[in-house]
């Protein structure tokens, strides 16, 4: 199931911001509006490839800013393991200095609603609910823009990191087509060409290129 161009799913659950402070009623719908979101899940908290990804999205957190993007992160851990980990020095494996809202999943809800969770409910022959698969999130990421659509979307294997400049290029190449009204082409970054979404547009770009 695809999300992009479809409204993000909506939730309101428990959260870690700024490093250290529990709220309870975390949601995206704040931002709708005023922000774009960059909403991404990870598996587990206090893992190997996870906290690289977070800290490499704290390391860029001011050009997220500048471009009026709010970097949300989730996994299906409680909000007291979120807490843990972000008060635990990084030379403990922790991700002590990151300051974006990371939400707690316990329910695996919002996973399942992004079409992200690692395994699924079923039921035994006896009536009774199992869970098949992993109960976590694989490496989803979702752009979601102002009016809260979603406008890109990853979902990696669990081994498979991502990559935070490949997001920053997601994202500019959005506000460039909003912006200019011109879509961008293969391996486009800010301040290459784009293009008008015409034949005659593509006919030009190419023989330029």
């Amino acid at each position: 199931m695809s999300l992009v161009g479809k409204k993000a799913p909506e939730f309101n659950a428990a959260a870690v911001v700024n490093g250290n402070d529990i709220v309870e009623n975390f949601s995206l719908k704040q931002y709708e509006g005023d922000k774009y979101v960059l909403f991404f899940f990870y598996p587990k908290d206090f893992t190997f490839v996870c906290p690289t990804e977070i800290i490499a999205f704290q390391n860029k957190i001011e050009e997220f800013e500048k471009r009026g993007v709010a970097v949300v992160g989730c996994s299906t851990d409680s909000e007291f393991s979120h807490w843990a980990w972000l008060n635990t020095e990084k030379n403990n494996g922790g991700i002590k200095g990151v300051k974006f809202p990371i939400v707690a999943d316990i329910s695996k809800t919002i996973s399942m609603n992004y079409d992200v969770l690692a395994g699924e409910y079923n039921y035994s022959d006896e009536g009774e609910a199992v869970f098949e698969g992993e109960p976590v999130a694989y490496r989803g990421l979702f752009l979601i823009d102002k009016e809260g659509l979603v406008r890109h979307s990853l979902v990696n294997d669990m081994p498979l990191g991502r990559s935070v400049d490949e997001a920053l290029r997601m994202v500019d190449a959005l506000q460039h087509f909003e912006e200019n009204g011109e879509v961008c082409p293969a391996n486009w970054k800010e301040g290459d060409d784009a293009m008008d979404a015409s034949s005659v547009g593509v006919a030009k770009y190419l023989s330029e290129h």
